[in-house]
């Protein structure tokens, strides 16, 4: 594992050079027409600005989940999560029901998401006011490879959440610009040739940790080329093919296409070239297996005190040690070569190619537009914390060892877990198998926690729990609100002063090295590459067919932000009713779940305003635009369709 719980002070530093907006871009202060040709003077000011960039990234995870965080609402928004959490938490229900709080709900990762597209395109525009010496000319162009796919990256979420909007390539806004653009027709094409242009800019050294390099172009060229081949194409297997995309003529980028086939190289360059490989235990991609526990689980629990016993004639005789019988048996079987914090796993692990890092460098004192308080910290690890009320006992050792409390928010649906036990059932009487990554994702309070308390303002309980970023504490720790974190080698204190908020510094992984095999898998039609990820994960392996891909990519990335996508280009932009993501939204309807604390008189689950399907039906997928931004556009942004703030059928109302 790598630690960086205390590196943060040049991202830190470079994430606050830029903080003020102008419209929708983002600008360096600093920067005016006179300094344009002089900024950036030197490699310093480059890497500055591309800190800058990445810390959008950290700003949406450390944020406010339910306010911020991308990948947490598309977990919300999916099959896989409730909205959940306390009486008050409207936010995170309303993304579960595909409703709106306010008009300007969803303008956070707007603003954000222009914001790290302008600190890229400054980056791509300025990069050569740097007078590079000629051996430095692969560093020029590594960065320029970066500020490229980045641009990329953001345009593939942004267009993700809203659809269509303005396309802004430039510093200058030209009135053409602010024109909403056709997502399938011109963005697509923009994003697909950022990211070859990053592709083929940038190297294949994995030694700049958090950057990316050319086999992280080539992952996400196949994420975004599969997302616009599926939901705009309608293409329903792709291994039978789907069309070529055009591309745009930039640097890095002097192709006019880009077929299925050169997606396919990619993702086979990296397998035979990128040095990656999956991790032997699936346990050890999360902090639940740290070696910490993992001792603590062995020794049978933390030491509570040392007796002396004493012989008749007052020598000591032996100590006793007396141990709090705290341990985790999940874990128990595990090597310990495996567990998170090890070499080659956790942070920084072999099957890991891009990921949102955090570290210790939080601060309440941290401000700006494009900046959060919580900002290096893993926010997401509570939000998805256990919910803790009037009883104070979840997060308490004695009660939930080792997992800590947090805002309950975004608990796994009965679905998954339906869906996942019935799949494990699928082969008949005989037949039977054990999903590992099933309770590796999944907190079964019920049986695994079985003093976990169902408190009296939390709402929409399934009885599951996301363990997979869930807050873990120690014996060892001080207190029951810290986390095995404040444990860690160099740790000396909490930078947000607040252990249970401020010290989560568990990656958020973006691309795994699974995802490549079972997007080969998925793009040829050749099974050997899923079957690598089943056979790690213990599971029988099986035949190519599309079922069996699309459990795969359920079972092996729950919670980790790509469900909701996924269930979409499988869909296409046409869906109805029997349409995958509309039928499996639906079938969340009628399951019992657990309200105010009444595990009794479980209530039966139905929709907000009309239905998950209709609702899914009349928006496609897309959240509002925010309407201050409409309203500025005067005209040239269209709101997206299903979202009429006059109908009812897409404003929140209290359930419960």
């Amino acid at each position: 594992m790598k630690k960086y719980i205390l590196s943060a002070f040049a991202v830190l530093s470079a994430a606050t050079l830029f903080t003020s907006c102008n419209d929708m871009l983002d600008t360096d202060p600093r920067k005016t027409e006179v300094t344009d040709a002089v900024f950036p003077g030197k490699v310093a000011d480059v890497e500055s600005e591309l800190s800058a960039t990445y810390a959008i990234m950290n700003t949406m995870g450390g944020g406010d989940s339910d306010n911020n965080n991308i990948w947490f609402w598309w977990e919300v928004m999916s099959d896989n999560c409730y909205g959940s959490g306390g009486l008050q938490d409207n936010k995170v229900k309303s993304l579960h029901h595909l409703v709106e709080m306010s008009v300007n709900q969803f303008a956070e990762p707007y603003k954000l998401l222009y914001g790290g597209i302008a600190r890229a395109t400054s980056a791509i525009e300025t990069i050569d006011n740097v007078p590079w010496r000629d051996d430095q000319k692969s560093l020029r162009n590594q960065l320029l490879g970066e500020a490229y796919f980045m641009r990329g990256l953001y345009y593939l979420w942004l267009t993700q959440l809203f659809g269509d909007v303005p396309l802004i390539t430039a510093s200058v806004v030209t009135p053409e610009m602010e024109e909403q653009a056709d997502a399938e027709t011109a963005i697509y094409p923009q994003i697909l040739s950022d990211m070859v242009s990053g592709k083929n800019l940038m190297s294949g050294d994995k030694s700049r940790s958090g950057h990316a390099n050319k086999y992280v172009a080539e992952a996400f060229i196949a994420r975004a080329y599969m997302f616009w081949a599926g939901f705009y194409k309608g293409v329903g297997e792709l291994k039978n093919g789907a069309p070529e995309m055009p591309l745009v003529e930039q640097e890095g980028c002097d192709v006019a296409s880009l077929s299925q086939a050169e997606v396919v190289n990619g993702l086979k360059d990296i397998v035979d070239n990128g040095g990656y490989m999956l991790c032997e235990d699936f346990r050890s991609l999360w902090q639940y297996s740290n070696s910490l526990l993992w001792q603590e689980t062995q020794d049978g629990g933390g030491i509570v005190r040392v007796d002396t016993v004493w012989t008749a004639d007052k020598k000591v005789e032996r100590l006793d040690t007396i141990r709090t019988g705290h341990t985790y048996a999940f874990i128990k079987d595990m090597e310990k070569k495996n567990c998170f914090d090890m070499p080659g796993m956790g942070n920084g692990n072999t099957e890991e190619l891009f990921q949102v890092q955090f570290m210790n460098a939080s601060a309440w004192s941290i401000s700006g537009s494009y900046n959060a308080q919580r900002m290096y910290s893993n926010y997401i690890s509570v939000f998805w914390g256990l919910r803790n009320g009037s009883t104070a006992q979840n997060g308490d050792r004695n009660f939930t060892y080792p997992f800590n409390q947090g805002w309950g928010q975004g608990t796994p649906s009965c679905n998954i877990w339906d869906d996942w036990s019935a799949a494990e059932r699928s082969g008949g009487a005989g037949k039977e198998y054990t999903d590992l990554r099933k309770r590796a994702s999944l907190i079964d309070l019920n049986n695994e926690l079985e003093n976990y308390t169902y408190e009296k303002d939390d709402c929409e309980e399934s009885g599951y729990s996301v363990k997979k970023y869930a807050e873990v504490n120690l014996d060892a720790c001080a207190a029951n609100n810290d986390t095995w974190w404040s444990k860690c080698e160099g740790y000396t204190g909490s930078s947000l002063d607040n252990k249970m908020q401020g010290d989560h510094f568990e990656d958020f992984y973006l691309m795994r090295y699974s995802d490549v095999l079972l997007m080969l898998t998925e793009l040829t039609g050749d099974a050997q590459y899923m079957n690598q990820v089943q056979r790690r994960a213990g599971v029988p392996e099986t035949a190519y067919s599309l079922k069996a891909v699309q459990d795969e990519r359920r079972w092996e990335f729950c919670f980790e932000g790509l469900r909701f996508n996924d269930m979409r280009r499988w869909t296409g932009n046409k869906p109805s009713e029997g349409s995958y993501a509309p039928k499996a939204l639906q079938a969340q309807a009628g399951k019992q779940i657990i309200c105010l604390g009444d595990k009794a008189n479980k209530r039966t689950m139905k929709h907000m305003t009309c239905s998950w399907s209709k609702r899914y039906i009349d928006t496609n997928g897309f959240l509002a635009k925010p309407q201050t931004e409409i309203t500025v556009k005067n005209g040239k942004l269209k709101q997206n369709p299903g979202w009429d703030a006059a109908n009812p059928e897409t404003q929140y109302k209290t359930l419960y």
